[in-house]
């Protein structure tokens, strides 16, 4: 199992927290799963910036960037270089440090 360790986000998480997850998972799922909401308006689909996460350390050993979401990655908020969309970011074995950035560009909440 991967350990993603969670930094502290004012709303999902306030005091940080760490989850394990089977290589094969996306992280947006891993952190579902683990009762962490974070937010993903077009179900996984990757249509959409909410689940935007800023990968700290372990960006390279996730799967490769497809054209779609490098396009949709411009768009969100707080863009950094190691940036992901958590729907599309693929956990190999190598243990993540993951932020979720304080806002999105959802200004109205889905409720997931």
């Amino acid at each position: 199992m991967t350990v993603i360790r969670i930094l502290p986000h004012p709303e999902y998480c306030p005091e940080g927290t760490q989850v394990q997850a089977p290589p094969g998972t996306s992280i947006c799922e891993a952190l579902l799963d683990n009762g962490i909401r974070i937010e993903h308006a077009c179900d996984m689909s990757c249509a959409c910036t909410t689940c935007h996460v800023i990968v700290r350390e372990g960006f390279d050993s996730l799967n490769e960037l497809d054209e779609n979401e490098e396009d949709l990655l411009d768009r969100a908020w707080g863009l950094e270089p190691n940036s992901r969309l958590s729907c599309q970011a693929i956990v190999a074995q190598q243990d993540l440090v993951v932020e979720i950035p304080k806002y999105s560009i959802n200004h109205a909440k889905e409720n997931h």
